[in-house]
């Protein structure tokens, strides 16, 4: 006769069956959530740059091809001389920024600091970047003080639209002078300045000091976090790549002068 079979008693391993053990979670290693990259550059500087690099490179090669005498020594020495320099201050310069740094590429250099050794960050008429007691020009984010008059001019149009929008909210609507379309545009311009206030994207912000007040902010969340990646030594290494090419491109220019 067959043995009866009863229910699994928890603990005890079933005759003729394997004994499976439950497989143990593995302990998350998921890393908290960070923040990404930003990058900021000039898009006129850029599109600027292109335009120059191709007309160097048009008028150089043509002279390359069709010069006699120095002047295809002339033309090379200058395509030494302008490529790295044109590109350098145009296509080059670009602020990158994270949760632990700021990485500042300026034309011949580049600044690497640590958000906790930042000391401070201001446009004014150009952006400077004070870290570990010096001073620092950011030429990827340059200050337009045209850009800022209307930025402001804007600002003040919206702040006074939405006063004409609270005021005539103390009043009865129905007796409110301009009719539903009018009352409908203050509400948008309202909404508008409400926006410009509130997100520092608005109109009534210049690229600049938007781009200051968003690496303030992460800067100081850094500092808030007291992350162990922010901290370390301001760094800072020379463009060799400019610097070199840019030299030789000036003394083969002032040789073929002196020679001619």
């Amino acid at each position: 006769m067959s043995d009866s079979q009863g229910p699994d008693v928890p603990g005890q391993e079933t005759p003729g069956q394997d004994a499976k053990a439950a497989p143990t979670p593995a302990p998350s290693t998921t890393p908290a959530p960070g923040y990404a990259d930003r990058s900021y550059r000039s898009r006129s500087g850029a599109a600027a740059g292109v335009l120059l690099l191709a007309l160097t490179l048009w008028l150089c090669v043509d002279a390359l091809v069709k010069g006699h005498g120095q002047t295809p020594w002339f033309a090379l020495a200058t395509l030494f001389l302008a490529v790295p320099l044109v590109t350098a201050f145009t296509l080059w310069p670009v602020v990158r920024a994270n949760e632990d740094r700021l990485v500042v590429r300026n034309p011949f250099r580049t600044v690497t600091a640590p958000w906790k050794q930042v000391e401070s960050l201001q446009a004014a008429l150009s952006v400077e970047l004070r870290a570990d007691g010096r001073k620092y020009q950011v030429w990827a984010v340059p200050v337009s003080l045209r850009q800022r008059k209307r930025a402001n001019r804007r600002s003040m149009i919206s702040k006074g639209d939405a006063s004409v929008i609270s005021s005539r909210r103390g009043q009865d609507s129905r007796f409110a002078p301009g009719g539903p379309g009018l009352r409908s545009a203050l509400s948008r311009s309202s909404a508008a300045a409400s926006y410009g206030s509130a997100d520092s994207a608005g109109p009534g912000v210049a690229w600049a000091d938007r781009v200051v007040q968003e690496l303030l902010e992460l800067r100081a969340r850094a500092v808030e976090e007291d992350r162990s990646g922010a901290e370390g030594a301001v760094a800072v290494a020379w463009t060799w790549w400019v610097v070199a090419p840019a030299v030789a491109g000036a003394v083969a220019l002032i040789v073929l002068l002196a020679a001619g």
